[in-house]
């Protein structure tokens, strides 16, 4: 894209209004204003006006990027920054280590990206065991040394815990991680130039796979419409929402995007999205319609599994794998309220 689009994608993580603090300057952010990736050497928390804040985890000596695989072992990928977007999120932005085969992380700058994390913990029995956990950046695929992460900050327990581990990530301290494959979704991994009409439905941190996509999409495919569909608790716990605000302002006729609230008594009068987990007349106010599998429209669903069941039907799995973990997902009939609102099996891809 251009250097404006291109600014947008690097520092649109922080959200509008908050403060970043570096060793050398104090900088306001703006959404279409150019900052580079600085050298923190300080750490601070920053209240941003009306009481948000910033909370930046800096190291004592530059991040480095020279932080590499072993021989035969998964790169490692040094952490530059850290934002805290909510009481138990965070926003950690990484750099690529110095003999990364590509200038941004994955292959094809087009193409959505993941990656499985690695961390020393214990088995469900206690047992010590390397555990794995995939994570969507959040930033364009087509960034350049680094990468964005939303990560959710469980409390540790056995067989759990590498989000916890991630958070707890210093800066100028290093992730094991290996790009995983390209997610093939019916037969290509690819976003660009395949839908008129894309729905996007996401639950809590399935956020981040999603946002992936409408980046991509938003950048660089001019014909085609998002549509967005967010699904959280309460009002508190919707991730990256001035990140998306920002997103549909900048695309008031390709971007849409409708929030749900599911607890109960949350939203004050003054809430205008939706209630609920779905229904009929959520998907009819918030999704493009089903278009007879004619390969123009396309809904993704990312959640929990029971949210993905609650949309699409469940997400099966193929035999474990050598190592003992999961089995490749099997995406299995088209069930749900998807299937309900007449969605053909080709029009919708869980996660």
């Amino acid at each position: 894209g251009n250097s404006s689009s291109r600014c947008r994608r690097h520092d649109a993580a922080c959200p509008a209004g908050m403060l970043r603090i570096t060793a050398t300057r104090v900088c306001f952010w703006a959404a279409a204003t150019l900052i580079p990736n600085p050298v923190m050497t300080a750490a601070a928390t920053v209240a941003a006006p009306g009481g948000a804040s910033c909370a930046a985890s800096m190291s004592t000596s530059p991040a480095s990027n020279s932080s590499s695989a072993a021989s035969n072992g998964p790169p490692k990928f040094a952490l530059r920054e850290k934002w805290q977007t909510s009481p138990d999120s965070w926003i950690l932005r990484f750099a690529l280590p110095d003999d990364h085969p590509h200038r941004y992380l994955g292959p094809d700058p087009s193409i959505p990206t993941c990656i499985a994390v690695q961390h020393d913990g214990t088995s469900e029995t206690g047992e010590p065991k390397v555990l794995k956990k995939s994570y969507s950046p959040i930033s364009h695929p087509s960034e350049e040394g680094t990468f964005d992460l939303l990560v959710k900050s469980y409390l540790p327990r056995p067989g759990g815990g590498v989000g916890d581990a991630i958070c707890r990530t210093e800066a100028g301290k290093t992730i094991t991680a290996k790009l995983k494959a390209e997610r093939m979704m019916h037969g290509s991994p690819k976003v660009l130039g395949r839908w008129k009409r894309v729905g996007l439905v996401a639950g809590g941190t399935g956020i981040a796979p999603l946002l992936q996509v409408a980046r991509v999409i938003l950048a660089d495919d001019d014909d085609a419409e998002v549509r967005l569909l967010f699904v959280n608790r309460r009002e508190e716990d919707i991730l990256m929402r001035d990140e998306l605000e920002r997103m549909a302002a900048e695309h008031p006729d390709r971007f849409f995007v409708t929030h749900s609230l599911t607890g109960p008594d949350v939203g004050g009068s003054d809430w205008a999205g939706e209630r609920g987990r779905g229904d009929l007349g959520m998907i009819k106010n918030s999704l493009p319609p089903p278009s007879g599998g004619d390969g123009t429209t396309m809904v993704l669903v990312c959640g929990t599994d029971g949210f993905v069941a609650t949309w699409g039907g469940p997400v099966g799995r193929g035999p474990k794998k050598p190592d003992g973990s999961k089995g490749a997902k099997i995406q299995g009939p088209l069930l749900g309220l998807l299937k309900e609102a007449g969605y053909d099996a080709s029009e919708v891809f869980k996660y």
